[in-house]
């Protein structure tokens, strides 16, 4: 694929537009179930370790992906693979709003993993082939902003479309309009490369992962982002239900405080770590900060709703410097594979979700007591609780990554 002439500035902001939309449609998909919970586990009866491995499912077919995602963008663009990669998505829906059997609905999420996980590194690769690199980090923070943004359409609104359509119908809703937004992306989206692109992707590879900062990376962002997508993504609603008896759509609307951190803090991050020139040293403070607040949220009892909330917010705010992590991988390996270092760190960062929505969910179930309610299972306060420590000592690895990391090369 040749070269081409510049875009003009607002064809580039349309491109980068419909490729950050397809990120945040991606994360409406990907925290969906936490608004279904009672739904899905009573409609599969099911408890919470299988239903915790349907959820993550999405990550099963989304974690793999990264690498060679990364590596065909190197070579052949975003364009094609986002457009198809949003129907595969918006098929996976379909698959999941009419799934008769838990099978068919494993199948349904495995899918829209598999097309959601073109996504991020899609978005990545669109903001560094059109904007300068002196502002990928912010560019990168409002792709994850618009992302978080797509978290938050997920939790209350989501979950006020459950409670008007019901979980099938919601889902439907969402595969139509995945239909739509692939149709645009196509339109939208054009390719470009870079003079320096490396002479295969396989080289590529070699490069980013035979450097330790590419790992040191992909701990932090593994690390920072567990916590969202297991706690936020997953058992947040259920936790705030129990911990303070109040319906689903109030604990969605707590639960969105987490997101709203996320999608305020990413561009703020960003645009911070650009100005200052640096990145450790923001990721070493907010990974700090990240971690108490999420250690206060599941080891403080008798906090108010109000305390809670904020607490949701800052630990949000704080862990979105995850996306630093890919400013400071892109800065650490060679012009030319971006795509191959984005897709490494990135399969860490959704991996995370493979493997604490089960874990989490395995151990609510080896706390529980046997009680139910309309077929789905139901935890105590201080099973949750137990289970959920795992979360505040994953974020703590985010402090020993980054002390161990070098500095940016262009600070």
């Amino acid at each position: 694929m040749p070269n081409r002439p510049a875009l003009t500035a607002g064809r580039a902001w349309l491109a980068w537009t419909a490729a950050a939309v397809f990120f945040f449609y991606a994360f409406v998909l990907r925290v969906s179930p936490s608004v279904m919970v009672g739904e899905l586990m009573a409609e599969f009866q099911v408890g919470g370790a299988i239903f915790g491995t349907l959820s993550s499912l999405y990550f099963f077919t989304y974690a793999p992906l990264q690498l060679p995602v990364g590596m065909l963008m190197d070579k052949y663009g975003p364009r094609l693979m986002i457009s198809i990669a949003i129907g595969i998505a918006a098929i996976g829906s379909v698959l999941f709003a009419f799934a008769p059997t838990l099978e068919i609905a494993y199948l349904g999420r495995l899918l829209i993993g598999f097309g959601s996980g073109f996504s991020f590194v899609g978005a990545l690769t669109v903001s560094t082939q059109l904007f300068p690199p002196e502002r990928f980090a912010v560019m990168a923070g409002l792709v994850q902003g618009l992302g978080i943004l797509g978290g938050i359409a997920g939790q209350a609104p989501l979950g006020i479309a459950v409670e008007h359509l019901g979980w099938r119908g919601a889902m439907g809703m969402l595969a139509v309009i995945g239909a739509g937004l692939a149709v645009i992306a196509f339109l939208a989206i054009r390719d470009r490369v870079s003079t320096a692109a490396a002479a295969s992707p396989m080289a590529g590879l070699r490069l980013v992962a035979a450097n330790r900062e590419t790992w040191w990376c992909a701990a932090f962002g593994l690390a920072k982002t567990a916590p969202m997508l297991t706690f936020g993504g997953l058992w947040a609603v259920p936790f705030v239900m129990t911990v303070y008896g109040v319906e689903r759509a109030t604990a969605a609307s707590l639960s969105s405080l987490l997101f709203l951190g996320w999608g305020l803090g990413a561009p703020v991050n960003g645009w911070i770590s650009d100005k200052l020139g640096l990145r450790r040293l923001p990721m070493l403070v907010s990974s700090v900060i990240a971690t108490l607040a999420m250690a206060a949220i599941v080891g403080l009892p008798s906090l108010s709703f109000a305390t809670m909330g904020a607490l949701f917010f800052v630990n949000g705010f704080a862990s979105c410097s995850m996306i630093l992590a890919f400013a400071l991988v892109r800065e650490h390996n060679p012009p030319g594979t971006t795509g191959a270092a984005y897709g490494l760190v990135n399969t860490f960062v959704v991996g995370s979700g493979a493997i604490f929505q089960p874990l989490v969910g395995w151990l609510l179930d080896l706390g529980w007591d046997g009680a139910l309610a309309g077929g789905a299972r139901v935890y105590l306060e201080e099973t949750y609780r137990a289970a959920l420590w795992t979360l505040p000592a994953v974020s703590a690895l985010g402090i020993l990554a980054a002390l161990l990391m070098t500095e940016s090369k262009r600070s």
